[in-house]
């Protein structure tokens, strides 16, 4: 630690810097970060009521027109989840997650510890910005912005840590006195059980499924909404599956039951494909964002008021420090922000408790029916969805939770 002088002349003072030792990031056990997307497996010998709907759903995606791939994501995604652990000077730790693997490893060992490395362990936006400014001759987007991700959620971590404080209390405090979340999975009569009065389906059948693929999203539409009654928010969830046509087609057919909305309809890249989505769906509110990755692209998608509720993903968009940027631009532009399965991690939590703007919290369950949310948590010391609210725990910092001997068992 080291004292520096800051302000002018007079008004100077002296104060107490705490560097950066040592930015490492590793693989982790996929049933950590990918346990969101995964089975999770069954703790403390509680008995599931039946296998989890993730186990067996056919779900539509960007790759559902070519049939070896179309079953499991796991198939065709490059994946391998990625932990990053900031240590400072005085032995503090901070620790960041993503996905994307050993690229995304590569990018933050061999090039942003170098950076960081005797850096303000407290200045998160000085950090982000030499990340982005650093990241732009490859590419600040896609696999830099997961790296700059897990770096940034580890450094908010530190500094929580640090000055002994809650990250939602660092960002301004709490903005709501608990948080509505919404449950996504296929298990809906789970997540009514559960006490969620909104959930997300997950569509099974995209572009390349035609008339047939109408008819089957049409039906699993009709029946949740006949499960769940009129009183329960339901939405839908086609990752990337569709076209314009199709999702024109699809959102008419299923006026009758009330959408919330429909998310991520398009391929991310083609904004002009969204703004034609935009033009013939005026009455249909769209939502979307998980596959983009800087401020600027959700800057463009604001200003062409492309989308009615943006979906970042915390542990993908460059972190709390991006996704605070992303929210500031949204809520300039009268567009609500939802984070991707943003109450699946304290990240998510803690950003959403401190901005009024994100009013609603995703919960990802993949995780069987009968099981406890608790037991299928990504880090032990969060908090999960009681009743369809959660309010973050107040630990410095995210509050994960892990000692040493949780986060060995976490490096694979």
């Amino acid at each position: 630690m080291v004292s520096r002088s800051i302000g002018p002349g007079p008004f100077s003072r002296e104060i107490t810097v705490v560097k950066i030792k040592d930015v490492r990031a590793f693989t982790i056990r996929n049933e950590m970060v990918g346990a969101l997307y995964k089975d999770a497996t069954l703790a403390n010998g509680v008995a599931a009521t039946r296998p989890p709907w993730t186990r067996d759903a056919e779900v539509a995606g960007p790759m559902s027109g070519y049939p070896r791939f179309k079953a499991k994501r796991s198939s065709w995604r490059f994946d391998g989840s990625v932990g990053c652990l900031v240590t400072a000077e005085d032995g503090t730790t901070g620790f960041g997650v993503t996905r994307h693997g050993q690229p995304v490893i590569a990018l933050i060992n061999d090039h942003f510890a170098g950076l960081l490395t005797g850096e303000d362990a407290l200045a998160t936006e000085r950090a982000w910005d030499i990340m982005m400014r650093a990241s732009s001759p490859y590419g600040s987007g896609g696999l830099g912005a997961y790296a700059i991700s897990a770096v940034d959620l580890a450094l908010w971590d530190l500094k929580g840590k640090i000055l002994g404080a809650p990250v939602y209390a660092l960002a301004g405090g709490p903005t709501h006195d608990r948080v509505f979340c919404y449950a996504t999975g296929n298990d809906t009569d789970w997540h009514m059980e559960l006490g969620f009065r909104a959930t997300k389906l997950a569509l099974p059948y995209g572009a390349f499924s035609g008339l047939d693929g109408l008819a089957r999203n049409e039906d699993l539409v009709a029946r949740t909404r006949g499960l769940v009654g009129a009183d329960v928010e339901l939405l839908l969830d086609c990752w990337l599956a569709l076209d314009v046509d199709f999702a024109v087609r699809l959102a008419e057919r299923l006026k009758p039951y009330n959408l919330g909305w429909i998310e991520d309809a398009l391929l991310p890249e083609p904004m002009d494909a969204h703004a034609a989505l935009r033009s013939r769906l005026p009455w249909m509110t769209l939502a979307g964002g998980e596959h983009w990755y800087l401020p600027a692209q959700f800057l463009e998608a604001a200003n062409r008021q492309l989308l009615d509720v943006f979906q970042p993903d915390i542990c993908w968009a460059g972190g709390f420090t991006g996704c605070q940027r992303i929210n500031h631009i949204a809520e300039a532009s009268g567009i609500k922000v939802m984070l991707h399965a943003g109450m699946n991690t304290p990240y998510g939590q803690h950003l959403t408790f401190a901005s009024a703007n994100m009013r609603w919290g995703e919960f990802f369950i993949g995780s069987a029916p009968g099981q406890p949310l608790a037991e299928a948590r990504v880090f032990p010391g969060m908090a999960v969805p009681e009743q369809g609210w959660l309010v973050p725990n107040d630990e410095p910092g995210f509050g994960l939770g892990l000692t040493e001997k949780t986060l060995e068992a976490l490096v694979l």
